[in-house]
């Protein structure tokens, strides 16, 4: 008995021992903390002793350098009429402060947006930009960081609306390049200037799946530097160019398509009959006013641009060919009326001659009946009845084959001319047309194509 609770007794002190080591550990741990979390408040209140965030780093001394790239999360919409598209950005930058070097436990110190307001930060804007948000939901979307030989990290996310020219002349078979420009609002080349972190390629990266794009094509981007002059100096400005190519399929559903439907229709009343006035006049009048209707929504999508652009070269040709059908029409039903107006002429007389000869052959008739008994002494009346017998015949079988020379119904010679030459043309075309403006390639330097 005594063995057992000799064994007990020690099993009882040895989880005492570990309970009493495992709570000095975690005591220890949290004094280890607590040292730290002083030491780095020590550390920021040391750093902002005397700090002036009026004044940037190296003044008087060197020229203030600041690091940027951008990591585009969403790319899009551009808007046409506007002249403008919409960017979601992490803008960052990094540049050097010696009076924010420290020695501590840690070599980064990770901070948010209320170390940032008590700091020296450029004062970047985009030259080009209609209207920037700094997203403030739930808190402030900024980052800093602070390394041990002052170097600062200052991230935050913007969405950006920049203008973007565009040149429309090759629309809707077009390419653009959509600057995004940006740079001191301040300090002149001489106080700050910016630089790339990294190179020209990898400056600017677009998320995987960052396009919000409908009918462009995000080809690729690249980057640049350039300096501005102005009446207080000069200043360094960045640019980034995103370069979109438009897809057609919209267009071609929209307005391509119905437009040589419009005029294919318009020349089948090339094959009607050009006695049937009222079918040819409906095809030619529809089709000139359906493409007076494609011609004014296709606009309604565009800005109000003083010159032509690629579609309404097509649309202003479909529109003539279609016209020229209307004429053509009117041209052959002119000539078509004269000759219905000979034509009548000449039947009115046949029949008036021919009206004149039964009625002789009917008095020769009536008088042979009235004398039959002096038929057979009289030698010359069975000539005279034989005549009046067979001229009926005669007549009529002469009159018959001129009346069946006569074709109303004839094919016109310039509906056999237009026949051919109208589709022949609008093909040509479109053959020039397409093989013009899709061989057409944007020559784009330092291209990086966005995967």
């Amino acid at each position: 008995m005594r063995g057992r609770w000799d064994s007990h007794y020690m099993s009882m002190l040895v989880s005492l021992i570990v309970l009493w080591q495992t709570r000095s550990k975690a005591d220890s741990n949290s004094t280890r903390t607590f040292k730290d979390i002083t030491t780095f408040t020590k550390i920021l209140d040391s750093l902002l002793d005397g700090y002036d965030n009026r004044l940037r780093p190296g003044l008087g001394d060197r020229v203030t350098e600041v690091k940027t790239d951008i990591y585009v999360t969403s790319f899009g919409p551009v808007s046409d009429t506007d002249m403008e598209y919409t960017v979601d950005v992490f803008f960052r930058q990094s540049w050097k402060d010696e009076r924010l070097k420290f020695h501590g436990p840690m070599n980064i110190l990770p901070l948010n947006n209320l170390m940032a307001s008590k700091i020296w930060t450029p004062d970047t804007f985009f030259h080009n930009g209609k209207k920037s948000v700094a997203h403030n939901m739930t808190m402030p979307n900024k980052l800093l960081r602070i390394m041990e030989d002052g170097t600062l990290l200052y991230t935050m996310r913007l969405t950006v609306q920049a203008e973007c020219p565009m040149h429309l002349e090759d629309f809707p078979m077009d390419s653009h390049s959509c600057p995004l420009k940006f740079g001191s609002y301040a300090y002149t080349k001489t106080e700050v200037t910016y630089i790339w972190t990294r190179n020209a390629s990898q400056s600017v990266d677009v998320a995987a799946d960052g396009s919000r794009l409908n009918q462009y094509d995000l080809v690729g981007q690249t980057v640049g530097k350039e300096t501005i002059k102005s009446s207080t100096g000069e200043y360094t400005v960045m640019t980034a160019q995103f370069h979109l190519k438009r897809k057609i399929g919209y267009f071609v559903i929209q307005t391509y398509l119905p437009c040589i439907m419009t005029v294919i229709l318009s020349q089948v009343s090339f094959w009607l009959n050009r006695e049937s006035v009222p079918a040819r006049t409906v095809f030619g009048v529809t089709t000139v006013l359906t493409m007076t209707t494609l011609s004014i929504s296709a606009r309604n999508s565009l800005p109000k641009v003083a010159y032509a652009t690629a579609m309404d070269w097509f649309i202003a040709v479909c529109y003539a060919f279609v016209f020229s059908a209307l004429i053509e029409f009117a041209t052959v039903n002119y000539f078509t009326k004269r000759g219905w107006a000979w034509d009548g002429k000449s039947v009115v007389d046949d029949k008036k001659k021919e009206a004149s000869v039964m009625k002789k052959n009917n008095a020769y008739a009536v008088a042979v009946a009235n004398y039959a008994p002096n038929i057979t002494k009289d030698s010359t009346l069975p000539t005279i009845s034989k005549c009046a017998l067979s001229d009926p015949s005669k007549t009529t079988g002469n009159t018959k084959p001129e009346q069946n020379k006569k074709t109303f119904n004839s094919v016109s010679k310039i509906d056999r001319i237009s026949r051919i030459m109208f589709p022949v043309l609008f093909g040509s075309f479109n053959l020039v047309y397409w093989a013009t403006y899709l061989n057409r390639e944007p020559v784009i330097k330092d291209l990086d194509p966005s995967k």
